[in-house]
C-alpha cells in the first residue's frame, strides 16, 4: 500500500500539469488497488484530499475522463464515502458529463452518480432539479443498442421513480414509447424485470399510464399472459403475476380505463373478460380487479350488466366459497358492488340473484370480504323496498351484522354494518324488519352511529330511528332508553358543531318519541325547550321551521 501513497503523491502533482500520460498511469494504480480492497484505498483516497481535484479532472475533452467517473464510480459504493463526494463538488461535473458522445463516459457517469446518491432522497432530488430526468430518457433512445448503457439508464429510472417529483417530469419526456420499444426487443426474462421494475412506479402516474397505454404496452402485457398462462416455471409465474398486475395498474386512470374500454367492444376488455372463467387464480384476480376498475361509471356499468358481467362473477364466486381464495373473493365483489351503484343496473342484478351468491359469504372471517360484501349488499339495496325487507327478515344476516357493529379492531367492517342495519329500515320502511333488528339486539349500535364523526352515518341513523319511532315505537322503546338516544338528542342540539340536517332530524326524532311515555318523560326531564327554542332563529330555514313545530309539539305535551 505504501505504492498507493506515492501514486497518489504523484497524482496531486498530475492533476495540476494536466500531463495525460503519467495522469493515466496514476488512474490505472488506483483502480487496480480498488479492485484489490475497495475500502481501504477508499480510505486513503479520502485522506489525500484527492477526491476536491477530481472536480476539475471531470472534463469531457478529457482522455482520461471515463477512468476518473470509474474510480469515483469505486469508491463511491462505500456509504462513508458518498458525503465526501458531495463535498468535493463532483455532482454537477458529473451531470454535465451525460452530454456526452462517448460511451464508456457515459456509463462510468452515470454509475458514479448512482452510487453517490444511492439510498438518498435528497441528493436524487437534488439529481432530479438538475434536469437528470429528459437527459437520461434522451440516452436510452440514442444508446439503445448498447446493452451496458441502457442497463445504467434503467437503473437510474428505477431508483428516480420511487421520488414523488420525478413523475412530472417523466410525463413531459416520451419514457413510456423509449420503454415500451426496449420491452418488445427482450426476451431475457432478467431484462424484461428490469424494465417492469421502472413501468410499475411510473405507471402510478395518470399522464405515464395513458403514454403507456398509448405506446402500445398493454399488447405486450397481453401477450406476456398468454405465453405464461398454462407454464409451471417459478419465473413465468412470476411474470404473470407482473405483467396481470400492472394491466390492472393501468386501468386505475379514468382516461386510460375509457381508452381501452373502448365502448365495451375494445379488444382489451374482452381478453379480460376471458381471464374471469380461467383456472388461473392470478388470473382470475386480475379479470375481477379489472372489471371493478372499468366500473368506475355508471355507462360502462349499465353496458357491463347488460352484456352478461354479472353472471361470469357470480361463477367465479361460486367456485370459491368452500376454502376459497380471500383476494379472489374480496375481488369479484369489489366489482359486484361498483357494479350495482347505477339505479337501472339494481333490479337486474337482484333478479339475477346476486344477493343469494353473496350471502354465501356470511360466514367469511375475513374483514376485506366483510366489508365488500357488506358494501356490495348496501348497494344493491338502496331504494329497493322488496329487497331490504327480505334481507331485513333474514335473521342470519342481522344478527351477523350485530355481530359485526362491534368489530372494533376493523372500523371498515364496523361503519359498513352499521350502514346496513340503517339502510334495511331505510329502504324498507317495514315493521316485520324493525321487529327482526330490535330482537337481534341491533337498536343500541344505531343510537352509537348517531354519534359518528361522519355526518353521513350520523344522518342514516337518525333517519333509521325516526322510522323506527314512527313504526314500532311500543317495540324499541325498552332499547331506546337503554342506549340513553334522549341524552344523545339533546348533546347534538346543543353542539353548535351539529351540522343543519342532524339538528332537523334529531328534533324530527324527539317529536316521534313522545309516543312513548317513559322517553317522554325524559324528555321533559332534559329541559328541551331552553335548546330548540334557541334554534328558532338559526341561519337554515328547515332547521328554524322544524325548531318552532318542535317548540309547540313541547309545549303542547308539557
Amino acid at each position: 500500500m505504501d505504492n498507493l501513497s506515492d501514486t497518489l503523491k504523484k497524482l496531486k502533482i498530475t492533476a495540476v500539469d494536466r500531463t495525460e500520460d503519467s495522469l493515466e498511469g496514476c488512474l490505472d494504480c488506483l483502480l487496480q488497488a480498488l479492485a484489490q480492497n475497495n475500502m481501504e484505498t477508499s480510505e486513503k483516497i479520502q485522506g489525500s484530499g484527492i477526491l476536491q481535484l477530481f472536480a476539475s479532472l471531470l472534463i469531457p475533452q478529457s482522455s482520461c475522463t471515463a477512468k476518473v467517473a470509474n474510480i469515483i464510480a469505486e469508491v463511491a459504493k462505500n456509504e462513508f464515502m458518498r458525503i465526501p463526494c458531495v463535498d468535493a463538488g463532483l455532482i454537477s461535473p458529473l451531470v454535465q458529463l451525460l452530454n456526452s458522445k462517448d460511451q464508456e463516459v457515459l456509463l462510468q457517469t452515470g454509475r458514479a452518480l448512482g452510487n453517490i446518491c444511492y439510498d438518498s432522497h435528497s441528493l436524487q432530488a437534488q439529481l432530479i432539479n438538475m434536469g437528470v430526468i429528459p437527459t437520461l430518457v434522451k440516452l436510452l433512445g440514442i444508446h439503445c443498442q448498447n446493452a451496458a448503457l441502457t442497463e445504467m439508464c434503467l437503473v437510474a429510472f428505477g431508483n428516480l421513480a420511487e421520488l414523488e417529483s420525478s413523475k412530472e417530469q417523466f410525463a413531459s419526456t416520451n419514457i413510456a414509447e423509449e420503454l415500451v420499444k426496449l420491452f418488445k426487443k427482450q426476451i431475457e426474462h432478467d431484462k424484461r424485470e428490469m424494465i417492469f421494475e421502472v413501468l410499475a412506479p411510473l405507471a402510478e402516474n395518470d399522464a405515464i399510464k395513458l403514454q403507456l397505454v398509448e405506446a402500445g404496452l398493454v399488447e405486450c402485457l397481453l401477450e406476456i399472459v398468454q405465453e405464461k398462462v398454462d407454464s409451471e416455471k417459478e419465473e413465468d409465474i412470476a411474470e404473470l403475476k407482473t405483467a396481470s398486475d400492472l394491466m390492472v395498474l393501468l386501468l386505475l386512470g379514468d382516461e386510460s380505463m375509457q381508452k381501452l374500454f373502448e365502448g365495451g367492444k375494445g379488444n382489451v376488455f374482452q381478453r379480460v373478460l376471458s381471464w374471469i372463467p380461467s383456472n388461473n387464480h392470478q388470473l382470475q384476480l386480475a379479470g375481477a380487479l379489472a372489471i371493478a376498475n372499468f366500473a368506475r361509471n355508471d355507462g360502462n356499468c349499465i353496458h357491463m350488466v347488460d352484456n352478461g358481467i354479472v353472471e361470469k362473477l357470480m361463477d367465479l364466486l361460486d367456485r370459491h366459497v368452500e376454502d376459497g381464495n380471500v383476494t379472489v373473493q374480496h375481488a369479484a365483489l369489489s366489482a359486484l358492488r361498483n357494479l350495482a351503484i347505477p339505479v337501472v343496473n339494481k333490479a337486474k342484478m337482484l333478479s339475477a340473484g346476486v344477493t343469494e351468491a353473496v350471502l354465501k359469504f356470511l360466514k367469511s372471517e375475513m374483514p376485506p370480504v366483510q366489508f365488500k360484501l357488506l358494501g356490495t349488499l348496501r348497494m344493491l339495496i338502496d331504494a329497493q323496498a322488496e329487497a331490504a325487507e327480505q334481507l331485513g327478515k333474514n335473521v342470519k344476516l342481522v344478527e351477523r351484522l350485530v355481530e359485526w357493529c362491534e368489530a372494533k379492531d376493523h372500523a371498515g367492517v364496523m361503519g359498513e354494518s352499521n350502514r346496513l342495519l340503517s339502510a334495511l329500515i331505510r329502504h324498507s320502511k317495514s315493521k316485520d324488519v324493525i321487529k327482526t333488528i330490535v330482537q337481534s339486539g341491533g337498536i343500541k349500535h344505531l343510537v352509537t352511529m348517531a354519534t359518528s364523526e361522519h355526518v353521513i352515518m350520523q344522518n342514516e341513523a337518525l333517519v333509521a330511528l325516526a322510522l323506527i319511532a314512527a313504526l314500532e315505537l311500543g317495540t324499541a322503546e325498552k332499547d331506546l332508553e337503554s342506549a340513553k338516544l334522549v341524552q344523545i338528542l339533546h348533546r347534538l342540539l346543543a353542539d353548535e358543531r351539529s351540522a343543519p340536517e342532524i339538528k332537523y332530524n334529531s328534533m324530527v326524532l324527539i317529536c316521534a318519541l313522545m309516543g312513548s311515555e317513559s322517553l317522554h318523560k325524559e324528555v321533559q326531564d332534559l329541559a328541551f325547550l331552553d335548546v330548540v327554542s334557541k334554534l328558532r332563529s338559526h341561519e337554515n330555514k328547515s332547521v328554524a321551521q322544524q325548531a318552532s313545530l318542535t317548540e309547540q309539539r313541547l309545549t303542547v305535551e308539557s
